[in-house]
């Protein structure tokens, strides 16, 4: 197992935020792209972070978004694509829409 899943989301989020905002991005859209991919809304995500959430427990009970598999590309230096791993995928997923906000893509792009 691989120590991401065990990791609370809380614990990874403030990176998540400061990467894109380093970009002009505010950490709202972290938010958009975080409900776009998981299917939660309102305070769900909010509720995720204040209860300290592992990322394996977060994506257990999120609804993937079906436009999801339409998410390729490189970050990290691994393909999301090729990742065989379901949680491991979900994750990258994440980074890779976080990535995307970071390198200034347009919103309506970056939700396909």
């Amino acid at each position: 197992m691989h120590r991401i899943f065990t990791t609370p989301v809380a614990d990874v989020w403030p990176h998540y935020v400061a990467k894109a905002e380093r970009k002009g991005r505010p950490a709202e859209e972290v938010e958009t792209v975080t409900t776009w991919l998981t299917g939660y809304d309102g305070p769900a995500p909010r509720a995720h972070l204040d209860a300290r959430t592992t990322f394996a427990d977060f994506f257990e009970h999120a609804e993937l978004n079906p436009r999801a598999e339409l998410v390729t590309g490189v970050v990290c230096g691994v393909r999301v694509e090729d990742v065989e791993d379901p949680l491991m995928r979900r994750i990258r997923l994440l980074d890779k829409l976080v990535d995307e906000l970071a390198r200034g893509k347009a919103m309506e792009k970056i939700l396909r």
